[in-house]
């Protein structure tokens, strides 16, 4: 197909432009460079448009201001290993996304190697990720969940303390000022890493565009998605600056433009997005701006959540690396707007509402009264509100070293439950035609850092037939060399996996 064929014709006296590709990717953020990447790299012959609404790539959740960019492994985030009735904590969940990061990781490695990521310290940091803890309840939580991540392959290395002198060394803001009496416990992982997924997602596009079978185009909203008689998609976009409307054309249409994928996916009309709904949740950064206090601290550090928090509004002392310079971070923490996205309107809520989701959104609210209870508690915070849930990590804090930043919109993934009428998922999750001519992708976290294992399986899901060739198998295994085996059940394969990656990315 020629990716620049274009016939003109009139429609309600406007010129419309035609055009035809093979693929149209929605959303101009890391899922969607990530998505066009792997596809260029297993099939070259594929014609590829980007189309993204903003001016610019990855500025919602993909931006770095947008997200935690914790490079989510689940070597912190205690909300991936919950506690069960009889005491116990489950890993199953955390070892599945400490296995899905290794697959990104193997991935960025082999486009350093190929020389399509140039420096990868402009994306990927080693900062330590750590687990803190405070009260003796959370501290036995703590240490149970420590004895049952140290048997898996993958959470190696992984060291627990209770002393006060090391933890000091380690997190020396939350240690300073703090009861000595008060249980306080903490693990940590040295191979943690921070992730800018802005500058990564900028990289990844901008070698996309040196392809002459890959398009960008950016002031470009989405209008309409609609079936064709001979089974491909029309995509109907306008030109925000200059009012130019075009028809694109593609046998293959993968929507992944953050919160708004739900509104794009309603539009498809696929029964398969029929019982779907959408939960946002808003958030707030506190960024410290005093350069003394942001070197005193190197690590990301993660709570526990408040009771009804999301999984995103899991309280984090954040190392970051913003455009080559070290910041630091509280938060986030959430709130509620009707908003899809930072840039969204306030009209996307009622627009998402539909005859088939409304059961399912109704349902799901009432069973999740203490989300809502708690994020109307979250949007009524006060700045010294905010000081005193920072202090709980950082007892010495002082409003005037740190300022508020808004963070991106995320929404939740709400479905239809035969039990309960609906249910609200965190998560990620792809949702596709029956004949796997058009994918979109829901919800949020851990979605960033697994992208690259959720686009493998995209794939495979929606071109059978490439994924099965064996030039297709044989090049996925030269980019992922660990693809079909689990690294969690072979120590060996994991510990090479991880000395490439290491040395690939310049971590140590």
């Amino acid at each position: 197909m020629n990716v620049n064929f274009v016939s003109n014709f009139k429609t309600m006296g406007k010129k419309t432009k035609k055009s035809e590709v093979d693929v149209v990717l929605i959303g101009a953020g890391i899922m969607s460079a990530t998505l066009g990447t792997l596809i260029n790299e297993l099939s070259p012959d594929i014609n590829i448009e980007i189309v993204e609404r903003l001016d610019v790539v990855a500025a919602e959740s993909s931006d770095a201001w947008n997200n935690a960019g914790t490079g989510h492994s689940a070597l912190c985030e205690l909300n991936y290993t919950p506690q069960q009735p009889d005491g116990s904590v489950k890993t199953d969940k955390a070892v599945n996304i400490a296995e899905q990061f290794e697959i990104s990781k193997q991935f960025w490695s082999h486009l350093v190697e190929q020389g399509i990521l140039k420096n990868p310290s402009d994306f990927i940091r080693q900062v330590p990720h750590m687990s803190a803890v405070f009260g003796e309840k959370d501290v036995n939580f703590l240490r149970t969940r420590f004895e049952a991540l140290e048997k898996e392959n993958l959470f190696k290395g992984m060291v627990y303390t209770e002393d006060k002198k090391v933890l000091a060394d380690w997190v020396p803001l939350m240690t300073h000022g703090r009861d000595a009496q008060e249980p306080m416990a903490a693990t940590r992982m040295e191979i943690g890493t921070d992730v800018n997924f802005g500058s990564l997602t900028r990289d990844l596009i901008a070698h996309l565009q040196e392809k002459d079978n890959v398009k960008l185009s950016l002031s470009h909203e989405v209008k309409g998605i609609d079936r064709e008689a001979d089974g491909r998609w029309s995509v109907r976009v306008k030109d925000l600056e200059t009012g130019e409307k075009r028809e694109i054309k593609a046998r293959f249409v993968f929507i992944g433009a953050g919160g708004r994928s739900l509104l794009l996916l309603e539009k498809s009309g696929i029964p398969e997005a029929k019982g779907y709904g959408g939960f946002p949740v808003g958030g707030q950064w506190l960024r410290c701006t005093n350069e003394e206090i942001i070197k005193q601290h190197n690590a990301k550090v993660y709570g526990k959540a408040s009771v009804g928090a999301p999984p995103m509004s899991v309280p984090h002392l954040d190392t970051r690396y913003i455009d080559g310079k070290q910041a630091l971070l509280f938060g986030p923490y959430a709130g509620f707007s009707t908003k899809f996205l930072k840039k969204g309107s306030y009209f996307d809520l009622p627009a998402s509402i539909k005859l088939s989701n409304i059961r399912p959104m109704i349902s799901a609210g009432l069973d999740n009264m203490d989300l809502t209870k708690y994020l109307i508690t979250e949007v009524m915070k006060s700045p010294t509100d905010k000081l005193n849930a920072l202090k709980q990590f950082m007892p010495e804090a002082k409003m005037e070293d740190w300022k508020i930043e808004v963070a991106g919109q995320r929404v939740q993934v709400i479905k239809k439950d035969p039990k309960h009428g609906g249910i609200l998922e965190f998560g990620t999750e792809v949702v596709a035609s029956a004949d796997g001519s058009i994918a979109a992708l829901l919800g949020a976290s851990p979605g960033a850092s697994t992208s690259v294992a959720i686009m493998i399986n995209l794939l495979k899901r929606c071109f059978p037939e490439r994924a099965q060739s064996d030039d297709y198998r044989k090049k996925l295994r030269e980019m992922i060399p660990s693809w079909g085996q689990q690294l969690n059940d072979d120590e060996t394969l994991c510990t090479e996996v991880r000395r490439r990656s290491a040395a690939a990315l310049k971590l140590s």
